[in-house]
């Protein structure tokens, strides 16, 4: 894979906090209201219905929206961290639906008007790393996946949720290469998946998902390395064993299945020990679990995090 280190902007060039607390929106809804916004017929930049500020948020600054919307990893688009937002308008986000099944007792498929109607938008704050080294800082907007899992109703014997991403061959040049294993599919455990942390996210800086970052919905796993988020999700399975995952098919030495952000296992060709922030031009330490160790740590006593990476 093609790596290239984004350019450097200075820090006068970071959204500053009050500029973004401006562009936030606590707005109240009546029911059946503006939570019923159909998303698909909204546009990248149109205001989302955010209802609070999730106290799960950091604090840190965000990263100018122009990089994270600008600087991606999407290789249905091809490879370069420019190519996605150079290609992605192409993407049909409407009519979209998600698919839920596997060990449940109630599978469904769900449009996405309906899924934005399952749990109010929260703006939330998280740090996201990236296996390569670079970082950002994204007020992503969405809500709790737990929300989304719970309407299926996963049977007792469920320990794993796979997710599959779309493929769309006519939008999504890089689809039409066997770079790998069409679609993309990625994994987590049923107690990560189910984890309060774990973000269905619809959109970024209070507006709606640009299509190079994953819309119309994605996943979110601040603690784990970025390839573990799956963008534009189609299906979401529950399974009594791990599913297999995309890169970790394609080169398990490099990318486990746990990819949990850790700074003392080493990638086989560069350390994780220290991570270049978007926007920066020094480089910072990598801290466990991207800082979220506090909140996730419990789901790993015991296990052996440089066996299990």
């Amino acid at each position: 894979m093609l790596i290239r280190r984004p350019h450097d902007v200075p820090p006068s060039e970071i959204t500053p906090k009050s500029v973004f607390a401006q562009r936030r929106h606590f707005l109240q809804f009546a029911a059946g209201g503006a939570l019923s916004l159909a998303l698909p017929a909204a546009h990248a930049g149109d205001k989302l219905p955010i209802a609070a500020r999730s106290p799960l948020s950091t604090d840190e600054e965000p990263t100018p929206y122009r990089h994270i919307a600008g600087y991606n990893n999407f290789v249905e688009f091809g490879n370069g961290k420019e190519v996605p937002a150079e290609r992605a308008h192409r993407l049909r986000t409407a009519p979209w639906s998600v698919t839920l099944d596997g060990l449940v007792h109630k599978p469904r498929t769900l449009a996405i008007e309906d899924i934005l109607k399952l749990a109010p938008l929260e703006d939330r704050v998280y740090r996201l790393r990236c296996v390569e080294g670079w970082s950002m800082v994204v007020p992503w907007v969405g809500f709790s996946l737990s929300a989304l899992l719970k309407q299926v109703e996963p049977l007792s014997s469920a320990r794993y949720v796979a997710f599959e991403s779309v493929v769309q061959p006519d939008t999504q040049p890089g689809v039409r290469f066997p770079l790998l294993d069409w679609p993309y599919t990625e994994g987590l455990r049923l107690d990560e998946a189910m984890h309060p942390l774990t973000l269905a996210a619809v959109g970024l800086y209070g507006e709606v998902m640009p299509n190079q970052n994953g819309a119309p919905i994605r996943l979110i796993v601040p603690w784990k390395y970025g390839f573990k988020s799956a963008k534009s999700i189609v299906r979401i399975r529950f399974t009594d064993h791990e599913p297999p995952t995309t890169w970790n098919n394609l080169q398990p030495e490099e990318y486990g299945f746990y990819a949990n952000v850790n700074p003392e296992v080493s990638h086989p060709r560069w350390s994780q020990a220290r991570e270049r922030r978007i926007g920066d031009f020094l480089k910072r330490p990598t801290r466990m679990f991207n800082g979220y160790a506090d909140q996730v740590g419990q789901l790993y006593a015991g296990l052996d995090l440089h066996k299990y990476y």
